[in-house]
């Protein structure tokens, strides 16, 4: 009689491939059961990511049916379910991708206590990131809180970085397990009588693991050589890679993009590695500070005097401040679910410093609507623009959004696209239409106040009154 191997769990979380996934490669020799469990309540995603994962789970079940096995998606606490289904199955070991969010974190310890009460155990492995972050350390044995020296010490523990896994072949299913949610189940689309704010989605983004490779493969071919020249030009195409979204959910790892990044080579490569140490870095803070996304890393922000308008922060939400920039910024994230990386940075420093708005509102607007909300590149990326985090940049860098609107954005294509009743404009005035005289105003079928509204903010005045507002916190200067 044949010996068959004990059944195994792989639990897949924000690793959504069958492509290097070594949760996945340690139990393919063995019965398995493939589980997604949908959770609501702390660390469950927001609206857009929701769009994201209904059809990226969609897309990985067809690939594990073509290899044997089905996707068995339920909904609830897998601190109960986990350990329910592997008795059902008779599985002795769950596998799963190690994650860095403190919800995570806490599920997981807790999901291991009580599987070792039954005998069985949780195995978690590195499937998110290129390298652990506890493991990551100073000279002095202490995290990085800096990226420079962070990327340095990152970049030489990859040395030799082993090559990416081949997905299997085949799979051998486990039985015994309860029935599943369909896809129509999910719950995770919009629905009547919500309006259908992700109706642009598809037309912008391919979910799923063959989605990224197709995403990654034109990245390389089109946009690469010139990555470090075009990035922070967002009407400029390919000059993003557009792989964050497939990145957060880990429909491709890190690791396949370093590797194919390298073999491609050219002169974008350095910065555009660089890029994947950010996100790295990101996680690596929210690791050793747990609080990052709701709490300032430097105590002293606790007492900036802040000026919450839930009118302001509505006018800036909407794409209708008035600041052409910024609001094209705003219109496509809202339409696409994702937004250029340089305008994040725009439309972020707008918020809490020309408008001085609390950073942590800009946080939860965009970990609701970005289909890449990425909890620790998320929050310290607004900390970065605040001032507040780790490496943050120095209180005095107040983006002028018409400034970088004319050096990023010189022809204004990109308000143009998303700004359409400013599209007759002429260049010189695309960034500051109120400024054009009521001739130029007439002949571009402009009114200010009335087809586009007037700037919520005279610019000036409100860096003036940023200043005044970093200026009161004390020990500020060393930022």
């Amino acid at each position: 009689m044949a010996f068959m191997p004990d059944a195994a769990l792989i639990w897949f979380r924000q690793d959504l491939r069958l492509a290097d996934n070594p949760a996945l490669a340690a139990v393919q020799d063995r019965p398995v059961l493939p589980v997604h469990v949908l959770e609501d309540g702390p660390g469950a995603p927001g609206g857009a990511a929701r769009w994201w994962l209904h059809h990226s789970l969609v897309s990985l079940g067809r690939a594990l049916a073509e290899r044997g096995t089905p996707l068995l998606v339920l909904r609830g606490d897998p601190r109960r379910l986990i350990p329910a289904i592997a008795a059902q199955v008779g599985a002795t070991e769950i596998h799963a991708g190690r994650q860095t969010e403190p919800a995570a974190r806490q599920r997981d310890a807790e999901t291991h206590d009580a599987l070792q009460r039954d005998g069985r155990r949780l195995v978690l492995h590195r499937n998110a990131l290129l390298h652990e972050p506890h493991l990551v350390r100073t000279g002095a044995g202490k995290p990085f809180s800096v990226y420079t020296p962070f990327s340095r010490a990152v970049f030489a523990l990859l040395e030799g970085l082993p090559p990416p896994i081949p997905a299997p072949d085949r799979l051998t299913p486990a039985t015994g397990g309860p029935a599943g949610l369909g896809p129509a189940a999910f719950g995770l689309l919009p629905a009547p009588p919500e309006p259908d704010w992700a109706a642009e989605f598809p037309s912008h983004w391919t979910p799923g693991e063959a989605g990224a490779a197709a995403r990654l493969a034109a990245f390389l071919d089109a946009g690469l050589a010139t990555y470090a020249a075009r990035r922070n030009m967002p009407a400029a195409e390919w000059g993003t890679s557009g792989l964050s979204p497939h990145l957060h959910l880990g429909e491709i790892s890190p690791r396949q993009v370093w590797h194919a990044a390298q073999a491609q080579g050219g002169a974008g490569l350095e910065t555009f590695l660089k890029e994947i140490l950010w996100r790295e870095f990101s996680h690596h803070l929210l690791w050793h500070r747990p609080e990052m996304p709701g709490q300032p890393l430097r105590p002293e922000f606790n007492a900036f005097p802040w000026r919450s308008d839930p009118a302001m922060l509505r006018a800036w939400q909407r794409g209708r401040t008035g600041i052409p920039i910024v609001d094209a910024g705003m219109r496509q994230l809202w339409r696409s679910g994702w937004m250029h990386n340089r305008v994040r940075m725009i439309v972020a420093s707008f918020l809490v410093k020309h408008l001085l708005q609390p950073w942590q509102s800009g946080e939860a607007w965009f970990r609701d609507t970005l289909v890449d909300a990425d909890l620790a590149a998320n929050a310290a990326s607004w900390q970065w623009v605040a001032g507040c985090g780790a490496d943050a940049a120095p209180y005095f860098r107040i983006f002028n959004p018409v400034l970088q609107g004319a050096k990023f954005d010189a022809e204004g294509a990109f308000v143009r696209r998303w700004c359409p009743e400013l599209a007759r404009l002429p260049d010189r005035f695309i960034h500051c239409p109120h400024e054009a005289p009521p001739d130029i105003q007439r002949a571009a079928g402009v009114a200010i106040g009335r087809t586009y509204p007037a700037p919520i903010i005279d610019l000036a005045e409100g860096r003036a009154r940023a200043l005044a507002a970093f200026a009161a916190i004390k020990g500020i200067e060393a930022a």
